[in-house]
């Protein structure tokens, strides 16, 4: 209302009393032109406040949206979708629809089309350009007052609408619970748009379209408190408040109570967000999903609002055990009281055993520990050219390493050297020399590339960072028996699918190929600390002497106690196996998926890349709209969807993320 207050007044205090710790951002006021019409003055006004919604959220906060006519609407959940880049759902408590367009109104006036419009049926002339909300996630509460035409929409849309007879029949908190359930479901959180005219004039005289027979005042507060406690909201929007209809400030007192009870739960604080706080303080070489993760178990994550998600990231396969496995989580606990470190200056009573059980499961002579994938990497450059030297006697300084083309071996200065991703080496050079590259999958290009100075051959089992690229069969045995014939050291990076991830202990144990050199990490830890390896066989690995390379945490005895009891619950619990049995299902799933929008389903075990056409889509949209189903998963280059799961997963949750996607492609190509 144009006339109404600037603010309301004691909001803060009275906020504050209940909790809830506020700062008013802006008040938003109609700009129109002398003689304009209405309908664009209120657009823009709603576009920015849309703007604004968006800031709040994205500095972390929760909008509380006070305003007069319930057109405003249109610009606060504009604003909150855009801010959550996935689909939300809305609880509209309303005893209008609001669901007219330009062709159905009786009146014209856009106080009785916002939620038409937000569900894209508004047509020319109004604020939403496109739908906003999607009908499946929206409910209407309270209705009592409408014409047939609205009602024909919504219903042809599958809005579920529950009107006062049917409130009063089943009860407020009954009708209130379910249409909560209902708009929660698949998206990335809710908000609760409340027109006072829902509520009894009694409760609320001072609207502008009073209606009888309505909702109770405070029990509409009492149970939206207990509901938010639960599951607190996105935003919450109190609209139609005209306060020079509202006699002895009973509505004003209403809004305030409305507003704590949904408020409270959310604990709004001055002050920055996680989210907000690793923005601000962090450096911006992540582009992270927008969900702030608090808790894992198993294969389930939950974020802030205590939303569950289930995991088919697992860290980049750091988490092949899943999130907090108890044996690995006991053997944290117990060795974190006993010694956690010592630098290998000295021997510890863990190392040993480590390294040998290691070994033993992987078949190789010896093993040298460090802490990330990369500084394993690392490692093996320096054996490989240490060993060409003293071995294969290459000339000093002209040794010389394979890679592929694609590669992703880490992002060191030398380990980007190898690399033909231009972001990976833009603004980081120079960059040593001594490494050559051929096209991966080409075993052919492999043997024309070797020289008598070759000293190995790095390579993935299947590049994941490129989007799961899959070599043609007999590519890694090939490989492997040029390296012999040339006396060339055949090095598999296995960071990423070692240790059980794509169905084999190792990749390259489908083709019966033992390297001479690995590199193992990410799961190896548990997922509980960083842990990685350089494994080789022994006159490769004797290259080393004291002093020639190492690593302060390397080798501590709590990372030792960890790799110990991940290797045997990997060992007993079978996953390699598992990981077989379920990644031939979620391939088979994958597949069966009809969808344009999908050129190739490819992968082995549980680690399986989508590669969506770019042409119609980003892997980009297709993750947000996963994440909006309770999906965790990520874009590989903008046109892979990445899947690769805890390979404790079950069959039930492989079904549910299969069809999480398919209903995420089908959501995708509709430009929703």
């Amino acid at each position: 209302c144009a006339q109404a207050p600037a603010r309301l007044a004691g909001v803060e205090e009275f906020l504050a009393s209940r909790g809830v710790e506020v700062a008013w951002r802006e008040t938003l006021h109609p700009d129109p032109a002398p003689n304009e019409p209405i309908t664009p003055v209120v657009c823009r006004l709603c576009l920015r406040l849309a703007r604004a919604v968006t800031a709040v959220l994205r500095d972390g906060a929760v909008p509380l949206v006070l305003g007069g006519d319930h057109s405003i609407a249109m610009g606060t959940w504009r604003g909150v979708t855009e801010a959550a880049g996935a689909p939300i759902g809305l609880l509209w408590i309303d005893a209008h629809l609001d669901a007219h367009t330009h062709q159905t109104s009786h009146s014209g006036r856009l106080h009785g089309m916002p939620l038409a419009a937000l569900l894209g049926q508004g047509g020319e002339g109004l604020c939403a350009e496109r739908a906003v909300l999607q009908p499946q996630h929206v409910c209407v509460v309270g209705a009592r007052s409408f014409e047939p035409e609205e009602a024909a929409l919504l219903a042809a849309l599958g809005v579920r609408v529950y009107s006062m007879r049917e409130i009063e029949q089943r009860s407020l908190k009954a009708v209130l619970e379910e249409a909560l359930a209902r708009v929660r479901g698949g998206t990335a959180g809710y908000g609760v748009s409340i027109d006072l005219d829902a509520v009894d004039p009694a409760d609320a005289p001072g609207v502008t379209t009073p209606v009888p027979h309505g909702l109770r005042g405070e029990a509409l507060s009492a149970v939206l408190g207990e509901l938010a406690g639960g599951a607190p909201p996105l935003a919450v929007e109190i609209a139609e408040f005209d306060p020079h209809r509202d006699i002895g400030g009973v509505t004003a007192r209403l809004v305030l109570q409305l507003a704590a009870s949904l408020l409270a739960a959310a604990k709004t604080v001055k002050g920055p967000s996680a989210l907000e706080l690793e923005r601000r303080c962090g450096a911006a070489n992540y582009d992270p999903l927008p969900v702030v993760l608090v808790r894992g178990s198993g294969i389930h994550v939950w974020d802030e609002a205590g939303r569950r998600y289930l995991d088919f990231m697992s860290a980049y396969s750091a988490l092949s055990l899943g999130h907090a496995h108890p044996r690995i989580l006991a053997a944290l606990t117990a060795q974190a009281g006993r010694l956690a470190l010592t630098s290998r200056a000295f021997y510890n009573d863990r190392l040993g055993g480590f390294l040998a059980k290691l070994c033993g499961a992987i078949g190789m002579d010896r093993a040298l520990p460090m802490n990330t994938g990369m500084e394993a990497v690392e490692t093996a450059l320096k054996a490989a050219r240490k060993w060409a030297y003293q071995v294969k006697r290459v000339p000093r300084g002209r040794a010389e390493i394979i890679a592929c083309e694609g590669n992703f071996h880490g992002r060191s200065i030398a380990i980007t050297a190898m690399s033909t991703e231009a972001q990976y080496r833009r603004g980081f050079g120079p960059f040593p020399g001594g490494f050559r590259l051929v096209p991966f999958g080409d075993a052919q290009a492999l043997e024309r590339a070797i020289t008598k100075r070759t000293a190995a051959f790095l390579a993935e089992p299947i590049q994941g960072e490129r989007g799961i690229v899959v070599p043609p069969p007999g590519y890694l045995a090939r490989c492997a028996e040029i390296c012999r014939e040339h006396d060339v050291l055949f090095i598999a990076d296995e960071v990423q699918t070692g240790l059980g991830r794509t169905g084999r202990m190792l990749a390259c144990d489908h083709e019966g190929v033992k390297p001479d050199g690995l590199v193992l990490g990410k799961a190896l830890g548990g997922g509980m600390l960083p842990v990685s390896a350089f494994l080789a066989r022994e006159d490769v690995m004797a290259v080393f002497r004291p002093g020639d390379h190492g690593s302060t945490f390397g080798g501590n005895p709590l990372a030792a106690a960890v790799g110990i009891a991940t290797l045997e619950v990997l060992d007993e619990e079978r996953l390699p196996e598992r990981a077989a049995r379920l990644g031939a299902r979620l391939m088979a799933g994958l597949q069966a998926i009809d969808s344009p929008l999908v050129r190739e389903v490819r992968g082995k075990g549980l680690l399986v890349g989508v590669d969506i056409d770019p042409a119609r889509a980003s892997a980009r949209r297709v993750v947000d709209a996963l994440l909006a189903r309770g999906v965790l998963s990520r874009d590989t280059h903008g046109s892979v969807v990445r899947l690769a799961p805890p390979l404790v997963i079950g069959e039930e949750d492989i079904d549910f993320a299969v069809e999480a996607l398919r209903a995420a492609l089908a959501v995708v190509q509709s430009g929703g």
